[in-house]
């Protein structure tokens, strides 16, 4: 299998550290270089870099560039300027997504698209036969690394990097310009964390300098290199869904949570269709809850009632590191859904009690 994994330019760099690699998305990727825990608690204190440069990136530009984004995504693009970025999907034909992704407004008729690394060739795919009207579209995924600085000392260990105003950025905007010597980079204030952060958009040729320079500047303020093992707390204690587990092919962005990036303003793929399922109300809803006890919920476990009747499953699980208890996120029947409802997670085959929490379960820095 190693054979037909596919490497991240800082893959030596990661290595060198210590790193522990692993098969993710069909890249040899670094999944912790210390302790899962380590790393996300000095994510949410401190200042933590992830090398996430596996992720896709799509060059959409031109007169027709709009018309193809909002003939193919749930939310509205045509509310984007210059500088700003907004977390949208793909609905397929079907009443589900193809993907999730960021769509970046670079300049007027010029957009980035950033989807999921398992779903690069599908994505490309996918929005390339909406492409009547001659959009210009490159893949430009192995031209550039994606480097995400994230929590709440990320600001202070990157401003003298750069000569822009890293606290002027609001969320979920974005500069661009040189970086630590580099060209080209894009500084967003998106993140997967709810820690507060930038992600960096960095030409290949110079992703070892970047890292390198964030490293040194990040050291008095305890920055550290972090893996995907702590990025996958992080995100969950925040109740951010994760493509392949929490979203899929058969779920609909409005069972997700996710009907404020669903806007019927516009027509999409599917949305005659979804509109109805709105009008009708959905059967089942994504929720975020909380072990009451001991017990840590992981994916596909059964989520049951009181009688033992299956009532869903469990998407995304694991032990919180900064609440100490399990947490996760599932599909359960709509009258279940309320907050403070009682429900039971089959461990092993025991009915473990938990309870319908709001999301999310760890206060963030962010907004949209």
């Amino acid at each position: 299998m190693s054979d037909t994994l596919k490497t991240v330019p800082l893959n030596d760099v990661h290595q060198q550290l210590g790193a522990k690699m692993v098969p993710f998305a069909g890249y040899n990727m670094p999944v912790r270089y210390s302790s899962d825990l380590d790393e996300h608690h000095t994510v949410r204190r401190a200042a933590g870099m992830f090398d996430v440069s596996h992720m896709g990136e799509f060059r959409l530009r031109g007169p027709k560039a709009l018309d193809l984004i909002q003939r193919v995504c749930s939310n509205d693009a045509s509310k984007l300027a210059p500088g700003k970025a907004q977390y949208s999907c793909l609905p397929n034909q079907d009443g589900g997504i193809v993907d999730d992704l960021l769509v970046y407004m670079l300049a007027e008729e010029d957009y980035l698209l950033v989807v999921n690394a398992s779903n690069i060739e599908k994505d490309w795919n996918w929005i390339k036969q909406f492409n009547t009207e001659g959009a210009d579209m490159q893949n430009v995924s192995d031209e550039m690394s994606l480097l995400a600085v994230q929590g709440p000392k990320a600001a202070a260990a990157l401003q003298s990097l750069t000569d822009a105003d890293l606290s002027a950025i609001p969320y979920y905007s974005f500069v661009q310009g040189t970086f630590a010597g580099a060209p080209d980079v894009i500084i967003s204030a998106t993140g997967y964390t709810g820690a507060g952060g930038f992600e960096l958009y960095v030409p290949n040729a110079h992703a070892k300098q970047v890292w390198d320079a964030v490293m040194e500047a990040g050291q008095p303020y305890g920055l550290k290199p972090i893996g995907l093992g702590a990025r996958d707390t992080l995100r969950l204690e925040m109740g951010y869904c994760l493509y392949g587990n929490d979203i899929t092919d058969t779920t609909s962005p409005l069972e997700a949570g996710l009907g404020w990036i669903t806007k019927f303003t516009k027509d999409f793929t599917n949305s005659e269709s979804l509109k109805a399922q709105k009008a009708a109300g959905v059967e089942r809803k994504l929720v975020g809850f909380l072990m009451d006890g001991a017990g840590i919920p992981r994916s596909h476990y059964p989520l049951v009632n009181e009688a033992g009747e299956i009532i869903g499953e469990v998407t995304s699980g694991t032990q919180s590191p900064s609440l100490s208890k399990g947490v996760g996120l599932g599909y359960v029947q709509t009258a279940l859904a309320t907050p403070g409802t009682p429900i039971f997670v089959q461990v092993r085959g025991k009915n473990l009690p938990a309870t319908v929490v709001k999301l999310p379960f760890v206060p963030g820095t962010e907004e949209v």
